[in-house]
């Protein structure tokens, strides 16, 4: 079973985000790492640009995919985790700590209200595994 901390909101895009203030800290699912096996390359935007909620930001390149990566709220880019450029495997290792991929000042803290809990999000990948 994957790994789905309580603390988190996820997306059904198989993103998650810790909010702390008006700052979200945003990155793949352990279900997400999984599913696309070794990463061997990651994309992320530049700090200061903006996205839409649901906006692919940026994409993930492993053995057996490219996957976009999407924004679960939308915001303004304040920081990326530099370090993915050399070590992407951070991703697979510790996808909700060192794997992180972006934070966010939001613009609408409400967004985040509509993303499933971690209980849900667990009901949600169970029910995609069985279609």
């Amino acid at each position: 079973m994957a790994n789905v901390p309580e603390d988190l909101q996820y997306s059904k895009d198989h993103e998650w985000i810790r909010v702390d203030g008006d700052i979200g800290t945003i990155g793949i699912t352990d279900h997400a790492q999984n599913s696309l096996g070794d990463v061997v390359y990651v994309e992320l935007p530049k700090v200061g640009e903006s996205f839409a909620a649901h906006e692919a930001f940026g994409s993930v390149e492993s053995v057996k995919a490219v996957s976009e990566i999407f924004t679960p709220i939308s915001g303004e880019v304040t920081e990326v985790n530099e370090s993915l450029q050399d070590e992407p495997e951070r991703v697979n290792n510790d996808p909700y700590g060192d794997g992180w991929m972006v934070r966010i000042r939001m613009k609408n803290r409400g967004e985040v209200d509509s993303l499933l809990n971690a209980f849900e999000y667990e009901d949600f990948t169970k029910a995609e595994e069985t279609e």
